[in-house]
């Protein structure tokens, strides 16, 4: 391939426009890692695991508008099973592993935006364009959406990064995600909250319950108290902002299961609830209870999920048509 007329651009150049971080920082031998948690808050979980969940760029998407015809990727990424996504003026041109290498594009003027493995860490470097004569950053408008959850939110099994439900919910609904979900790691850390706090955001989603029963990480006396925390904490810096708190989506078979620190799924998600009702009587009027079964109706959940608890490729799509309805009523409220 001819370099001569190839332009090529850091990441951090104006013209690339990052949705989705906190931070792009720049790493020894020419590297960029876009960061969607600040590292600086990750030490106060005390937990490595988390530590490694937050270097994850779940979704994470860089664009432009350009009108070459090739975009030249350099990608040090450890993929952990999901492939890289490029979508040109919204629909999926390319989805690929190796993430490295030349991606054809159509040589007019069109919207590009690279959606970046989200279940391993991933490092970027110089992004090359062939044959343009204009590139310019992407317009980011719309709602801005926090979304925090477990690997529910995170997303496990879908085709791509682009077709996690988050992600697709919200390029239907025009919305900036800002996806954080964090695999097996969803605790109402204060780390979290904070980080929640002060993140611009028109609507923030808290899905919570199932990786506290896993784990057996609270007791029916600690979860409501640290489910009140946790949304007040976010509340002292977002007074305005709808928080819809989803309880639980449905696991069939664990549902009545009292697990080791005495507590079943149905019994953590009535003191969700309960946690959330004794808010808003205290006079939160922008604060939403979804019960997981109003999105997903156990005798309907496998009909969506792989494992009993996390949706397939296209159970992807079904639950983004699911949560569309129920927060898109809240959000235009």
């Amino acid at each position: 391939m001819d370099q001569v007329d190839v332009e090529r651009l850091d990441p951090d150049d104006p013209r690339i426009s990052w949705d989705g971080i906190a931070a792009l920082e720049r790493r020894e031998g020419g590297w960029w890692a876009p960061l969607r948690f600040p590292l600086e808050r990750v030490g106060t979980t005390l937990s490595g695991n988390f530590a490694r969940l937050a270097e994850l760029p779940a979704g994470v998407r860089f664009g432009f508008r350009t009108d070459a015809v090739e975009l030249l990727l350099t990608l040090d990424a450890d993929l952990g099973g999901a492939p890289l996504d490029v979508r040109v003026d919204g629909a999926l041109a390319h989805r690929g592993r190796p993430v490295s290498g030349p991606i054809l594009l159509p040589g007019r003027p069109v919207d590009v935006e690279v959606w970046l493995p989200h279940l391993g860490r991933a490092r970027l470097g110089p992004l090359g364009l062939r044959g343009h004569r204009s590139v310019e950053p992407l317009a980011r408008t719309g709602t801005r959406w926090v979304a925090y959850g477990s690997s529910l939110t995170h997303a496990m099994f879908p085709h791509g990064p682009s077709e996690a439900w988050p992600s697709l919910l919200a390029a239907r609904c025009g919305w900036r995600l800002r996806n954080l979900g964090f695999a097996g790691e969803a605790y109402l850390d204060q780390a979290v909250a904070r980080v929640v706090r002060e993140t611009p955001a028109d609507l923030i989603t808290l899905e919570i319950g199932t990786n506290a029963y896993i784990k057996n990480t609270h007791t029916a006396r600690s979860w409501g108290s640290a489910v009140c925390g946790f949304v007040e904490t976010v509340r002292d810096g977002q007074p305005d902002t709808p928080i819809v708190v989803v309880a639980a989506l449905p696991w069939v078979e664990r549902e009545a299961v009292v697990n080791t620190a005495g507590i079943t799924l149905e019994g953590l998600r009535e003191l969700t609830g309960e946690a959330v009702r004794v808010l808003q009587r205290l006079g939160d009027g922008r604060l939403h209870l979804v019960d997981g079964r109003q999105v997903l109706p156990v005798d309907q959940a496998d009909e969506v999920y792989a494992d009993g608890l996390h949706p397939t490729p296209d159970g992807e799509h079904d639950l983004a048509d699911r949560f569309a309805r129920i927060l898109g009523a809240i959000a235009l409220r």
